[in-house]
């Protein structure tokens, strides 16, 4: 029975950030690492176990192409005995459990240890032993597998945006030569996620399985959403619909599907020829709109461009004056920008004069009338009530040419935005061929949605938002790496 469990409980001062081991267990010489903060080393600095495993080269040159010199890891020195797990090892050891299809950590920490030079490489402290050719035992240098899940949950998602800012910033490198106008044109979509609760399986009896006030047992921070689509019908054989006085039976028509879960929104960009890349991406819980991940999307999009993108696509739930406010630019044509957003159909359909009142149903312009603040909305803005033109701010007419019904009431009165947005939605023109041409990039977010999904996004087995998000923030890394090193074999087929 070895007693290394109790002796690694302390760890010496002057060994914490020089070493990964406690000097007391060093039986045989353990192959250190030069550099013990960086995760990957160069090739001549690697032991020949290291060299001679497939699997460890495998994963140097897939992960070694990332910045983990810059990666913000904890601060270890405020530790005074033993340091704990950091965190690049094991958000390195997260990707090797996607790429290889691990179902959980237990699986994980099995591959781990039956490949001990990708221990080595991957930066565990490694724990001494006379008894392993290497000079370590694999078992003792990885924590437990409730300790990997503990940290899923526990750490720092700012830890793996690092990790998504690194790809992009790569992705642009490599892509500044073969194609141009990387991030120039953006889509934004969002991906239901199913929580791990009884209440979404539909074999199990659950008494009002659709209550949000009744939260489900199993997973504390999940809520209840809606998935929505356009009505259809189930079976594409049967006749076209009746008329009104007698519809088709509601068991024939489906028009939401209903979880508790989660959303991840995602904003991707699509180069021809080379693929589908992922710039931002954001989990919350499944009541949040769509909407909602607009901004914090954009934001971050952005940030990891240097640059605000000129054009959007989006599906109708993005109608808002405020996305299309976010992509007007100056009226210059090296400048023209918009977003190509179908009409939501939510209200009448505007006009608007050259100065950009609304016109009336006698297609006469009709003055702002006055202002208020909207604080009630997702996003606080300014709204402006437009009144009759022919009784405001004078009445100038004894009759409304329309024969409107408001006539008697003091004319009608439109209350809207006052910002450009709210023009520019009824402004764009939808059959234009650019705007067609622009719309059709959706099928970025679509094509990386499909990536998501098999890996595993759809469904996780995990019971918390913070390991949740930290797990889909790790399958877009994954993603937008697995698209890197096939941009480089590709340049490399080419001759590039």
């Amino acid at each position: 029975m070895t007693s290394i469990p109790i002796v690694t409980r302390f760890w010496p001062r002057e060994t914490r950030n020089t070493t990964v081991q406690p000097v007391w267990l060093r039986r045989l010489p353990l192959p250190q690492r030069p550099n013990p903060h960086q995760l990957v080393q160069s090739l001549p600095e690697l032991p020949d176990f290291v060299r001679q495993s497939p699997v460890a080269m495998r994963y140097l040159y897939f992960l070694g192409t990332l910045d983990w010199d810059r990666f913000p890891e904890r601060d270890l020195e405020r530790y005074r005995y033993r340091p704990p797990l950091p965190y690049a090892p094991f958000a390195a050891a997260c990707l090797v459990k996607l790429e290889e299809t691990k179902p959980n950590m237990s699986k994980l920490r099995d591959y781990l240890v039956e490949h001990p030079a990708l221990i080595w490489l991957l930066g565990f402290p490694l724990v001494s032993s006379s008894h392993f050719a290497w000079g370590f035992d694999p078992e003792a240098s990885l924590p437990t597998h409730r300790h990997f899940t503990r940290m899923l949950r526990s750490m720092p998602n700012a830890c793996l945006q690092f990790l998504l800012d690194e790809t992009v910033r790569l992705l642009q490198i490599e892509l500044s030569i073969v194609a141009k106008g990387f991030g120039l044109v953006i889509s934004l979509d969002t991906k239901h996620i199913l929580a791990w609760v009884k209440e979404n399986n539909l074999k199990a009896y659950v008494s009002d399985r659709y209550d949000k006030t009744k939260q489900p047992k199993g997973d504390p921070d999940c809520r209840l959403g809606c998935k929505r689509r356009r009505n259809q019908r189930v079976s594409s054989k049967e006749s076209p619909p009746t008329p009104r006085d007698n519809p088709l039976p509601a068991d024939t028509i489906s028009v939401g599907e209903y979880y508790w879960g989660y959303g991840s929104g995602v904003v991707a960009t699509k180069v021809p020829h080379w693929g589908e890349f992922v710039l931002a991406e954001l989990t919350q819980p499944f009541n949040c709109s769509d909407v909602s991940y607009f901004f914090p999307l954009m934001a971050d999009t952005e940030r990891r461009l240097g640059f605000r993108p000129r054009f959007g696509a989006f599906d109708a739930s993005f109608d808002c004056f405020y996305v299309y406010e976010y992509f007007q630019r100056e009226s210059k044509p090296w400048q023209y920008a918009f977003a190509a957003v179908p009409w939501a159909k939510r209200g009448p359909w505007r006009q608007f004069d050259p100065t950009g009142l609304p016109l009336c149903a006698a297609d006469l312009p009709m003055p702002l009338k006055s202002t208020f603040l909207n604080r009630t909305s997702l996003v606080e803005h300014e709204r402006g009530r437009y009144a009759c033109p022919l009784q405001y701010p004078d009445v100038t007419a004894d009759a409304c040419p329309v024969e409107d019904k408001h006539w008697v009431k003091g004319g009608c009165v439109t209350t809207m935005p006052t910002s450009v947005g709210a023009r520019l939605r009824f402004q764009i023109d939808r059959e234009s061929q650019l705007y067609k041409t622009i719309y059709k990039q959706r099928t970025a977010t679509e094509r990386v949605n499909s990536q998501a999904t098999a890996l595993g996004i759809e469904r996780p087995r995990l019971r918390n938002q913070y390991a949740i998000a930290n797990q889909n923030t790790l399958i877009y890394v994954l993603i937008n790496l697995r698209a890197l090193h096939r941009i480089r074999r590709k340049k490399t087929e080419l001759g590039m």
